[in-house]
């Protein structure tokens, strides 16, 4: 064996030995359906994912979907996360809705309450908080956004873990408001050089294919980077991947990247917080 084989056996190991010792959660944003109108098949989506971030009826969802949605979680064993959004229901919550930083601190809080209140009848915990849309968006490069979402996290609940954009002001906001907070990357985004998510108007913006994704969660979990479209590596932590559930493939790459991480001897397990005391960021 030559000198470049072994190089490359050992970078094999070293890639092999971090993935048996990594824990990660594959999360999705659902519940998003509302009234006689559906979004999603979360029932099929559901057995495949560890963390379900639920629509707590700003940008979509009803007190019914929510309920069902938490009812289906707890079926499969599946954490469940807030996932407050701008009161957006004919923009879905992608449209920016300029806000003081107070209100959004109010309206995440509300958002999360809502939540609380329907699991809690139920005997199951929200566990974390996820920002959707374009909330999300804003929060990611603006730190008085992420600091006013961080602030009506800790006021619901401060052991409720931030789950927050990698390399964003979000994760800024979770430590600089005592909040543990999960690292997310996504399997059907792909990333600009900045780190940030590319717009939805931009082309392959969105990955459909479940191989493609599936390549794509395999090379940030190898690197700890994010990687973006023009071959820029980004190192970061990454505890969670996520999946978009009103996606017409959810379903089919959720299957995909869950078999991928389990053959590579990756733990998959869901977010949650310990039951007392400060929170813990393991997922």
């Amino acid at each position: 064996m030559n000198a470049l084989d072994t190089q490359g056996r050992d970078a094999q190991d070293r890639v092999k030995t971090t993935r048996d010792s990594m824990k990660l959660s594959l999360n999705a944003d659902m519940g998003e359906s509302c009234g006689p109108y559906r979004l999603g098949d979360d029932g099929a989506l559901m057995p495949h994912i560890n963390s379900a971030n639920i629509a707590c009826g700003m940008h979509a969802g009803d007190p019914t979907v929510m309920t069902t949605t938490i009812e289906l979680a707890r079926r499969y064993g599946v954490s469940i996360g807030a996932h407050p959004g701008f009161d957006d229901f004919r923009g879905f919550g992608r449209r920016r809705i300029p806000m003081a930083p107070a209100d959004i601190e109010y309206l995440v809080t509300y958002q999360i309450g809502a939540l609380q209140a329907l699991a809690g009848g139920r005997g199951v915990r929200v566990e974390f908080v996820k920002p959707h849309g374009a909330l999300n968006n804003v929060a990611h490069e603006d730190d008085r956004v992420a600091d006013a979402i961080a602030r009506g996290i800790r006021a619901a609940d401060a052991s409720l873990i931030f789950v927050a954009n990698c390399l964003s002001e979000m994760t800024k906001a979770a430590d600089r408001a005592g909040l543990a907070v999960a690292h997310e990357a996504y399997a059907d985004r792909r990333y600009a050089s900045d780190g940030r998510l590319l717009p939805r108007t931009e082309p392959d913006a969105v990955i459909r294919d479940p191989d493609d994704a599936v390549a794509q969660v395999q090379a940030m979990l190898d690197s700890q980077c994010l990687l973006a479209m023009d071959g820029t590596k980004l190192p970061t932590p990454i505890d969670t991947i996520c999946i978009h559930a009103d996606e017409p493939t959810a379903v089919g790459i959720a299957r995909h990247v869950r078999r991928a991480l389990e053959t590579t001897g990756i733990c998959l397990t869901a977010i949650t917080r310990p039951a007392t005391g400060p929170a813990d960021s393991s997922t």
